[in-house]
């Protein structure tokens, strides 16, 4: 059964349509890679997968419930977390405070409970060394890794990873490779919209490509990315090259 499935989801502000008769489901334990061109709708399909944008039509469920009305908090505190874009630390608190912020009202733990998830978690994204150091003050990297550190706190049993990648070195790249890799050991299902194309490569196990918030293809990450149709409208690339 799927974790979580979105069933002809429709969006739209006006005349711009993020989201057209999107379908698609991500299976428990499954890393599943987004791509798509800027403002294909990737980012407005998170925003309706976790609650911040209301859907226009379809449903959307998780675990088997249909939450298609549930609020972000408590899609939230039911195990569906999301890394954002733009990394969005409070950047006058310490790393562990942003840890503890997470923990406490995003899974709704005890202070006790949320201490001990915060340390655990900073030190599975390495930041456990930083823990005192304001988060305004953080290198790219650093504030990368707290941003999927909070999102971790949250305890998710879906975890929904918004170009995590963008504007990192290659090393840097590398190094959020394994440990996302290593997270993704732990069980958590992940949808990871990207652009750096060889990250998301190394850690999917499958892929869809969304296109003026259509998906126009969906499979195994090698042969999707062959296919003309993704060539064309993603890569630029003549399907007669």
């Amino acid at each position: 059964m799927a974790i979580l499935e979105l069933s002809g989801v429709k969006k739209a502000f006006g005349s711009i349509i993020v989201a057209d008769d999107q379908s698609w489901s991500l299976a428990e334990g499954e890393a599943l890679g987004v791509l798509g061109p800027n403002g294909a709708g990737k980012t407005s399909m998170f925003n309706l997968a976790t609650g911040t944008l209301p859907v226009d039509g379809g449903t959307i469920h998780y675990d088997g419930k249909d939450i298609t009305s549930w609020s972000a908090a408590r899609r939230c505190r039911a195990g569906i977390s999301r890394s954002f874009q733009v990394p969005q630390p409070f950047g006058g608190m310490t790393v562990y405070e942003n840890a503890y912020v997470a923990a406490t009202h995003g899974a709704g733990l005890s202070s006790r409970k949320a201490e001990a998830t915060s340390l655990d978690v900073l030190e599975r994204t390495g930041l456990v060394k930083k823990a005192n150091v304001l988060a305004g003050g953080l290198t790219l990297l650093d504030r990368k890794r707290l941003e999927l550190a909070r999102a971790m706190c949250a305890r998710p049993r879906v975890l929904l990873l918004d170009e995590i990648a963008g504007g990192l070195t290659e090393n840097e790249c590398h190094a959020l490779i394994d440990t996302i890799k290593a997270l993704r050991n732990t069980g958590i299902s992940i949808v990871w919209i990207e652009h750096v194309v060889h990250a998301l490569l190394a850690v999917v196990d499958r892929l869809i490509v969304i296109d003026f918030g259509k998906k126009i293809a969906e499979g195994n990450p090698k042969t999707v990315m062959e296919s003309n149709e993704v060539r064309e409208i993603y890569l630029g690339i003549e399907a007669d090259a």
